[in-house]
């Protein structure tokens, strides 16, 4: 078994539309800053189905003006059996 870190997806989304809001963004202003044809995938970051690629990840950091540890929320230790 190994102890390996995870990203919490649940909490993650929280964290995304707390900062959201915190910024005065819109679901809207998000989807045309990442150039979505549809908001569906901001709501699911939000709602934790999904997380935003790295890339996507590293713009929403910057577009919130926060860090990327401040976006993420991981959970430590978490087993995992040898060769998962």
């Amino acid at each position: 078994m190994w102890n390996l870190p995870t990203i919490n997806m649940a909490r993650t989304g929280q964290n995304i539309n707390r900062l959201r809001k915190l910024a005065g963004l819109s679901v809207k202003d998000l989807q045309e800053i990442f150039g979505f044809a549809t908001p569906q995938a901001i709501y699911k970051w939000q709602q934790g189905v999904a997380l935003p690629t790295i890339d996507n990840l590293v713009v929403l950091a910057a577009v919130l003006n926060v860090r990327l540890d401040d976006i993420l929320v991981i959970d430590k230790d978490t087993q995992m059996p040898v060769g998962a």
